[in-house]
């Protein structure tokens, strides 16, 4: 397919595409951006119809396989990774000691080589050449890489096509760029320097409410009071994604571990944006920077002496041919007794196992019992490193003031003295342990997890040391769950003590316990309570999740989420007490003062408001003194009794009746009402920063004005004069609306049970007018057309990554990817940068398949009642039952309207490319609204039977892809160009649908269990996308739903 690239005039990030379309021999259309062709800001491209635009996203798709080899990829693509987090914002910055920190890692990695993966080139050679020809002159020793490449006749054909015959004049770094990016926070000398991290979350599944109060959202609250109090700070957090967990969810998913990171971790961060949680780097574990700094750890230790190898018994599995991960075993635990404990852990009892020590252990890949084969390993000597770990313990506990569950923890680890404790695995998904003989091993996640917090900071400021070696001017301060304690109190600060230097060690620590979900578990692996994505959907607002999670935060002990206790605190202390305050107060000012803030009169109500203060300001010297100590529930609490008492204030000296008779009197109960909002709402800024940002509006102040500074917590003694009188304010709006009993009850219904029931129950309920009832008549013509071809150029890089569940009957091409790396496939690159760029969309990803269009079908006679598949023919049954045997194709919704009959039911009439339109039935009446269903491209199933849906017969069924939590349904879209009867088919799958699938045969309820969205958001069977001949089918927004 023909791909045009637009690009601004002179931008140097257009010359990584033409070079590597260059080099894999891909013709493309250059257009610079003119009048009525604008790309958005300097840097930014557009390549189409694919729609990509980000420019590494755009050289990875247009290089194909030819730049990014099977062999190596996770590593180019690190590299690639890595240019655009480090290098080309060291460039942009223009700060010589930035850019000299990445040319003397570059050099390192490069040493005498050609290339900086391999003895060919890549990908990262080709980002890596056009990031740093601004900067040439200071390349150093790599100026000779630098000009090898410069030479190859790929590199000048495609620097003259994006730049001219004189690229020198373009290559000038983007100022304006750089002038909009926030630098990097750095310690300053003499001030309070504090590094916050928060527990950073796993990446195989979407966090739950007690994993977002657990770390994220407490560590968020920390950080904006420090921020608010003037603190040099940052905080830091990430996905953790190497490990077992990984693996074994890519495995369950059918994706690649690379596949099944990147998909969770955008749920994550999508999650975390929608929650208000402000980082300062949202990270990811898989770069560079972890592997660098992780080795380098791992090689100081060992040098040393506080690493010991030994020969180990560990559990093998015959049937998969390997040893087994700890989270590849489960069994009984030994202290419990509970049936279904991992091998690293027992999440009944909390105790940590080996995989040796459960009772009755089964392989999970497998469910066969594995046996016992000797090997060797790496520990880290913590009995040689517990005195010097003891020390630190009594000290931070002391200083620090950690919190009695985490002083618990720790000492009973300490008390039961500590055993060596293995840092390697048997795993493929890790970073690699730097040892030879050590080539099939990595290190165990807990070893290298919490090395990610100073990897991710090393992504954030290149001048990480200044953080984590810098222990007399940086207090470090962690948020977790008690589950993760001890590696953080006695793993983790011990493998950085063994190391002899200077690190920044943990020094405060907050830890939660467990949030329950009315009465039963959170549980992420069974899929119980509310869900990050489910707080979303509710329609409650932000704020009121926060101030829920924090007001109900697990601090000494285990609380309990509950529909009802939601409810209750919206009603009762957002909305009756904070919110009735505000918006009292402010109201009446606008209305009876015209909005202007009155003065406090000396002889009139001066002394009332005198007294108000006194009251305020010890509580908020008391909010201070909690949020130091991080007891956060402490703090919201004690705000939401100041609001009381603005309450009280109000109904004592009722300013509704001294305005008939002293407005003067009135005025000085208004001003020290208008100041104590202003005090509230920095207050509760940390908590609920959307409340402070709507009451700041309405205040008509700047954000600045209301900093937790001291001189701003001083005037909390005297409220009158935080506002000063004759201010203008605007006109006050309700914050907060009730939560009615009705909306409890549907809440509680909706969320009871576990995801997948959940997503059953409504996927049931969203196709029962079409699952299993909307059946095609024959089709009397159908436009003639040719079967899929294999993709050509840049599209024909490698098969589409599968699932290792593939049916026996998938050709070897489409199982030939099922554990490796990512594939640079056409629908991968495409869509895959499509969901990261702003607004786009991968409905216009390109997969260079041929006319796929269905042939002409004669109707044929049914016996039976029509139940025979294939018209009679009777290989059709015999057949497997894969998607090759249904018929999928493109249909336009001319027109849709609602049942007459059925409440939840559209009929739509649908072109599908035959003489007539089809009429077709669909429950979507509750995910899409009317008008969106008019004039809709969709996908067509149109070879089931015929059934009658409530005096409506319908002739095909529209294909729909189920979030899932069940909440959301929408149109599987084929791509631009598709024109109404154009095939669907599978890349591998080639071959006749049947005239009619035979429904005794239940060959469609066989296809659709392997029918999903994936994390690009593509529609696929078995992993492979839906396709035409112009692309592959997508969907608006939902990963991994089912699709039916």
């Amino acid at each position: 397919m023909s791909q045009t690239l637009t690009f601004s005039s002179g931008d140097l990030q257009a010359a990584k595409a033409c070079i590597a379309a260059a080099t894999a021999d891909v013709s493309i259309k250059l257009q610079q951006a003119g009048a009525g062709k604008s790309v958005g800001a300097c840097g930014e491209l557009l390549l189409s119809p694919s729609d990509l635009r980000q420019s590494n996203a755009i050289a990875q798709f247009l290089g194909g396989c030819t730049l990014l080899p099977e062999s190596g990829t996770l590593d180019v693509l690190s590299w690639v990774d890595w240019e655009e987090t480090s290098l080309r914002e060291a460039v942009l910055s223009q700060d010589a000691q930035s850019i000299h920190q990445a040319v003397q890692h570059l050099q390192s990695a490069l040493g005498s080589n050609d290339y900086i993966i391999g003895d060919a080139l890549t990908l990262a050679d080709v980002v890596i050449y056009v990031a740093l020809l601004p900067v040439q002159e200071q390349a150093g020793q790599l100026q000779k890489y630098l000009q090898q490449l410069g030479q190859l006749p790929v590199f000048q054909k495609g620097l003259e096509q994006a730049l001219g015959k004189d690229p020198q004049q373009h290559l000038q770094t983007d100022q304006s760029h750089n002038s909009t990016r926030p630098k990097p926070r750095v310690p300053i000398s003499g001030q309070r320097n504090v590094l916050i991290t928060s527990a950073l979350p796993y990446v195989n599944n979407v966090p739950h409410l007690g994993n977002i109060i657990g770390c994220v959202l407490s560590a968020d609250v920390y950080a904006r009071y420090c921020r608010s109090r003037g603190y040099n700070c940052i905080y830091v957090c990430g996905t953790d994604e190497y490990g077992t967990a990984t693996e074994t969810k890519a495995l369950e998913e059918g994706l690649t571990p690379q596949q099944i990171c990147d998909k969770y971790n955008k749920i994550h961060a999508d999650i975390y944006e929608w929650f208000d949680i402000d980082f300062d780097i949202f990270g990811r574990t898989p770069t560079w920077q972890q592997t660098e700094i992780g080795q380098g750890i791992f090689n100081t230790l060992d040098r040393a002496g506080q690493l010991v190898e030994q020969t180990i018994e560990q559990l093998y599995s015959e049937a998969a041919g390997k040893f087994l991960a700890d989270r590849f075993v489960t069994g009984t635990c030994p202290k419990c007794q509970y049936e279904d404990a991992r091998g690293d852990q027992c999440d009944s009892c909390g105790n940590l196992l080996n995989p040796t020590d459960l009772i009755n252990p089964k392989c999970k890949l497998t469910g066969t019992t594995p046996v016992l084969r000797t090997t060797k390993h790496i520990f880290l000597d913590l009995p040689k490193l517990s005195p010097q770990l003891q020390a630190y313990i009594t000290e931070a506990s002391n200083k620090g003031g950690w919190s009695n569950n985490c002083v618990q923890v720790t000492n009973s680890w300490m008390r039961d003295g500590l055993k060596v404790r293995c840092i390697t695995r048997d795993l493929k998904w890790g970073t690699t342990v730097p040892r030879p003989g050590y080539e099939d091993k990595v290190f165990y996640v807990w070893f290298d997890a919490p090395i990610g917090y100073i990897s991710i900071t090393a992504n954030y400021v290149g001048d990480w040391q200044s953080w984590w070696q810098n222990p007399d001017n940086v207090e470090l301060v962690q948020f977790m769950g008690k589950d993760n304690v001890p590696f953080h109190t006695v793993i983790f600060p011990a493998t950085l003590l063994g190391t002899g230097e200077k690190w920044t060690l943990m020094k405060n620590i907050s830890v939660t316990e467990y949030l329950n979900y009315e009465g039963t578990q959170f549980s992420k692996s069974r899929g119980v309570g509310v869900f990050g994505n489910d707080a979303q959907e509710t329609g409650i607002p932000v704020e009121v999740w926060r101030y829920y999670l924090l007001a109900n935060r697990p601090e000494s002990a285990d609380t309990d989420f509950k529909w009802s206790d939601l409810a209750a605190k919206n009603n009762g202390e957002l909305l009756a007490n904070l919110g009735n305050f505000i918006n009292r107060g402010l109201s009446f000012v606008y209305t009876k003062f015209g909005g202007e803030v009155p003065e406090v009169h000396a002889e009139k109500g001066a002394e009332a408001v005198a007294e108000l203060g006194r009251q305020v300001g010890p509580l908020v010297d008391s909010y201070v003194t909690a949020l130091e100590a991080r007891k956060l529930k402490d703090g919201i609490r004690i705000a939401m009794s100041i609001s009381s008492l603005g309450n009280k204030f109000l109904q004592d000296y009722k300013p509704w009746e001294s305005i008939k008779t002293d407005k003067e009197l009135c005025g000085s109960y208004l001003a020290a009402c208008v100041g104590l909002v202003a005090l509230l709402a920095a207050l509760i800024h940390p908590y609920m920063p959307s409340v402070t940002r709507k009451v700041q509006q309405q205040l008509d102040v700047s954000a600045e004005s209301l900093r937790l500074t001291d001189s701003f917590l001083k005037k909390s003694y005297a409220l009158a004069s935080i506002i000063p009188p004759g201010h203008h304010i605007n006109k006050p709006e309700v914050l907060f609306r009730n939560i009615t009993d009705e909306e409890v009850d549907q809440l509680r219904e909706r969320y009871k049970g576990n995801q997948q029931q959940r997503v059953s129950t409504s996927s049931a309920a969203a196709s029962s007018s079409s699952t299993a009832t909307a059946q095609a008549i024959p089709s009397k013509q159908v436009k003639a057309g040719k079967q899929p071809k294999q993709p050509k150029g840049p599209n024909a890089a490698a098969a589409p990554t599968t699932s290792t569940s593939s049916s026996s009957s998938a050709p070897p091409q489409a199982q030939s990817h099922a554990t490796s790396a990512p594939q640079p496939t056409a629908a991968s690159a495409s869509a895959s940068a499509a969901a990261a760029a702003s607004g786009s969309s991968a409905a216009d990803g390109a997969g260079a398949m041929s006319n796929g269009q269905a042939p002409a079908k004669k109707e044929g006679k049914k016996k039976d009642g029509g139940g025979g598949g294939g018209g009679g023919n009777k290989k059709a049954d015999d057949r497997p039952a894969d998607i090759s045997r249904v018929d999928l194709r493109v249909g336009l919704i001319r027109k849709a309207w609602q049942h007459k009959e059925a409440d939840s039911l559209y009929v739509e009439e649908v072109e599908v490319g035959e003489d007539a339109a089809r009429q077709v039935v669909s429950g979507l009446v509750k995910f899409i609204p009317e008008a969106q269903m008019q004039m809709r491209r969709c996908v067509l199933v149109c070879n089931l039977k015929p059934a009658n849906m409530r005096g409506v017969k319908s002739h095909a069924m529209v294909l729909c892809a189920t979030s899932l939590d069940g909440l959301q349904v929408e149109l599987v879209e084929p791509p631009e160009g598709s024109a109404p009867g154009d095939r669907v088919s599978v890349q591998g799958y080639e071959g006749e649908p049947d005239e009619q699938l035979n429904p005794k045969k239940k060959v469609f309820e066989q296809v659709t269990p392997d029918l999903q969205t994936n994390s690009l958001k593509l529609a696929c069977y078995k992993g492979i996308p839906l396709s035409t001949n112009k692309g592959p089918c997508t969907v608006r927004s939902i990963l991994g739903g089912s699709i039916k």
